[in-house]
């Protein structure tokens, strides 16, 4: 075989031994993708996260719905945040124990996560949990849902969110999947 051609082999074989490795480390941890959705914008992102990772898929839905109307989810979401309001929720999870990885999927309400996915994150224990937030906006991107987060949950580790906008959930999936793949999460 010539020089050239043998390195050349050599590099495809490193290459594909290192995508492997990633691979089988990636593959070891069980993933869960929890979210709360009002307007299914949430359900679409949590969706597409699911459909290009292994993972389970769980709502978070609170046991008192949201009312209908916009002006009136507003209010109650920004009285519920500053009074640090968290509902009971009408689905729960047993074996929240077995996931490594949770992704976290909200609106951003008020600049932050909503209250029924506080209650989630409080709700269980998620130390030594890796969470990986995903958020649908208006314009206002993670807000300071991130930092919230990691109050809520400081002996987790908490990798880099990913804010899509509300109206562009429906055709978000190349920049999931880019993500993803940037987060080293994905299948």
């Amino acid at each position: 075989m010539k020089p050239i051609a043998l390195l050349l082999a050599s590099a495809a074989l490193f290459a594909t031994g290192s995508e492997l490795e990633a691979q089988e480390a990636s593959s070891g941890k069980k993933v869960l993708v929890a979210y709360f959705s009002l307007s299914g914008n949430t359900r679409t992102v949590a969706d597409l996260i699911h459909k290009h990772t292994d993972s389970d898929l769980f709502e978070i839905v609170p046991v008192r719905p949201y009312p209908e109307q916009y002006q009136a989810v507003t209010e109650q979401a920004k009285k519920e945040i500053e009074s640090g309001y968290r509902p009971k929720l009408k689905t729960t999870l047993d074996n929240i124990g077995q996931y490594d990885v949770i992704f976290i999927g909200s609106p951003c309400w008020w600049g932050t996560i909503a209250p029924p996915v506080a209650s989630f994150l409080t709700g269980y224990d998620l130390r030594g949990k890796t969470l990986v937030p995903f958020m649908t906006h208006g314009g206002s991107r993670m807000g300071h849902s991130e930092s919230d987060i990691r109050k809520l949950c400081p002996e987790s580790t908490l990798k880099a969110g990913l804010p899509i906008r509300g109206s562009a959930a429906a055709s978000a999936e190349q920049e999931v999947v880019k993500w993803l793949k940037q987060s080293g999460l994905t299948r």
